[in-house]
């Protein structure tokens, strides 16, 4: 007896949706971005003591 054709695979456990991000997550991601992205003021860096850690 020959062997019929191979079984298709199927995607075992993961989802259909595997590797798609959530519109909230990426909502997220988004606003996060766009924070990397802003200016700085000046008011912003003075907490920043110049940047340098001296605890080292």
């Amino acid at each position: 007896m020959r062997p019929g054709p191979p079984a298709p695979e199927g995607r075992g456990l993961q989802s259909p949706a595997y590797g798609v991000p959530s519109p909230a997550l990426q909502a997220r991601a988004d606003r996060g971005f766009a924070r990397f992205l802003a200016q700085r003021t000046e008011a912003q860096d003075d907490g920043a003591g110049g940047g340098e850690d001296t605890q080292r």
